[in-house]
């Protein structure tokens, strides 16, 4: 039923959506709110009442636990597991597609493309069990790597934590790439926050020219280099046009590098309609994951060295969009844009 151009959903449809809808405002709002909504509530109990030690506790316990974010992160089963991700994976639908074995005697550093607006599916297939990622590739264990500034908001950093990611900094994948063994599969959306900026529906454009880093990691720790591509990450919101060099991508650029995040102009649906709101849009994401590209343990890269293994990379990522374009909603005309 439209009104005044708004499509509003209908009053009565399936349980089974009324849980996939939850699941996905689980993610959404919790990725939107939850972090502020918890540093304001504090801020709170520390200026307005006297409750004030409760903060002060927890401040306390913070820079006791901050290290943990960088030292493997406190991931439980129990929580990934979760039925609220199995809804918010069947909400789009996201799959997670296997290609090729992860042998757990190896690590591996699975490139994530492109990030999109939130990275939804790259939450739910690595930073949860929505798809099923343990029962694809048993005996590896995945670690989404996310902004530092995830983990400073109290309370949210806790619940974040569980899920098992970890901070994307040198240390932090060194951490699980040399201290927890083998089996492990860091997953990095390798565009950062910058691509974020990128993600209308249809676009193919990677930031990823300049982005070596994961190669060197790879490199000295012979961790396997792993291309994965989500068709259909950057179809789940609108975004606001903002060509290069307009004002709008000038200002945002000014504030991504200011505030190390993306303050990217969307909108999806609503929870009641199917027009406007912050939800994502009911559209299918399909996450391939690609074949391994074995490296070499090399403990002192040389830049001819990185630079070789990340053309490798980009030849195999651009196979991989290649390849599986047409099954998953591309046309023939697509192609990835390197940047």
């Amino acid at each position: 039923m439209k009104i005044f151009g708004i499509e509003f959903a209908p009053l009565f449809i399936p349980t089974e959506r009324r849980l996939q809808t939850i699941g996905a405002l689980h993610f959404t709002y919790a990725f939107l709110f939850f972090g502020f909504g918890m540093l304001f509530f504090f801020l709170y109990l520390l200026i307005f009442t006297s409750y004030y030690l409760i903060p002060l506790c927890y401040l306390a316990w913070y820079f006791y636990d901050r290290p943990v974010s960088c030292q493997g992160g406190r991931r439980s089963d129990w929580v990934r597991r979760w039925p609220l991700f199995r809804w918010s994976a069947a909400y789009f639908p996201v799959k997670l597609i296997k290609t090729s074995e992860l042998h757990p005697s190896k690590n591996y550093i699975l490139g994530c493309h492109p990030h999109g607006v939130m990275s939804q599916s790259h939450f739910i297939n690595f930073a949860s069990e929505g798809t099923g990622f343990s029962d694809l590739f048993p005996g590896i264990r995945s670690y989404l790597s996310v902004l530092s500034g995830q983990f400073m908001f109290p309370i949210f950093r806790e619940y974040f934590l569980l899920s098992g990611a970890i901070e994307v900094s040198k240390e932090s994948i060194e951490w699980v790439l040399a201290k927890e063994g083998c089996g492990n599969a860091v997953a990095i959306m390798i565009g950062g926050a910058v691509e974020a900026l990128e993600a209308h529906p249809g676009s193919f454009k990677l930031k990823i020219k300049s982005r070596k880093g994961f190669c060197k990691l790879a490199l000295r720790h012979g961790a396997c280099l792993v291309p994965v591509f989500a068709f259909g990450e950057n179809d789940l919101f609108e975004q606001v046009a903002n060509p290069d060099g307009s004002l709008v991508r000038r200002f945002q650029n000014f504030l991504t590098h200011a505030l190390g995040f993306s303050p990217a102009l969307f909108h999806g649906r609503g929870i009641f309609n199917y027009t406007f709101g912050l939800l994502p849009f009911r559209r299918p994401v399909s996450t391939v994951v690609g074949e391994p590209l074995n490296v070499e343990r090399t403990e002192n890269p040389s830049q001819e060295q990185i630079d070789a293994l990340h053309s490798k990379y980009c030849a195999a990522l651009d196979d991989l969009f290649e390849t599986h374009k047409l099954k998953y909603g591309c046309k023939e005309t697509d192609h990835l844009e390197f940047e």
